[in-house]
């Protein structure tokens, strides 16, 4: 596994406990605003993970594809468009 994997596994893992922490709050009735706070910093550290998932890939993957041939280059920008859009809707 290569260091941009590495980061993103640990945002990840980190996500994961704050996912537990959260469900804990609402078990006990924690203040709302509190609970949603808290959503939004694990929401914030999937994006950041998904983000340095995506810089790994481009630098690896489509860099790899785009220099064998035109054909698996433009599959690959392909998928990375496909999930950009579904990232900013």
């Amino acid at each position: 596994m290569n260091e941009s994997k590495k980061r993103a596994a640990n945002m990840l893992k980190t996500a994961r406990g704050q996912l537990d922490g959260i469900i804990k709050m609402l078990e006990e009735d924690r203040y709302c605003v509190d609970i949603s706070t808290q959503i939004l910093s694990a929401i914030g550290l999937l994006k950041k993970a998904n983000i340095n998932i995506l810089n790994n890939h481009i630098r690896s993957c489509v860099t790899t594809a785009i220099l064998q041939g035109e054909e698996q280059g433009e599959e690959k920008i392909e998928e990375i468009i496909n999930i950009i859009d579904k990232y900013i809707k």
